[in-house]
């Protein structure tokens, strides 16, 4: 039996809602690279999960096989052991898809908090309205 256990709330971890302050990007980036933390993890187990269970249907088949059943469930049983095999490594390539887009967002936030963070700081503290982004490119 799977610990998989299906989500409820479903949607993006960080909704796109046009708001581009310097604070909202950072709660964005920090909710996605934390949402691809915890699948890189689900995905891991999962894969274990599936390796495991390859392996056990493996053991199942030799066994059905040297109960001298019909070679019929033999194959049928090593066919369920081959694709969970292949799901699993399917499984491997996704977790290091996710994994390597987590790394990205977290080097993102890094770098969008080295660009801007100053600048939020002294707009944030001023006591006087700043001019909108580009208002000094005319």
């Amino acid at each position: 039996m799977s610990d998989l256990v299906p989500r409820t709330g479903g949607g993006a971890p960080a909704p796109t809602d046009g708001d581009n302050r310097y604070k909202a990007v950072q709660a964005k980036l920090f909710k996605l690279a934390g949402a691809l933390d915890d699948a890189t993890l689900e995905l891991e187990s999962l894969r274990r999960s599936m390796q495991a269970n390859a392996t056990r249907t493996e053991g199942v088949a030799r066994d059905i096989g040297n109960a001298d059943l019909d070679a019929l469930f033999v194959e049928l049983t090593n066919n369920v052991s081959l694709a969970l095999g292949g799901a699993a490594i399917q499984v491997k390539r996704l977790r290091d898809t996710a994994q390597e887009t987590a790394d990205l967002t977290h080097e993102a936030k890094r770098t969008h908090s080295k660009l801007y963070g100053a600048l939020d700081d002294i707009r944030s503290n001023r006591g006087v309205k700043t001019p909108k982004a580009g208002f000094f490119n005319r």
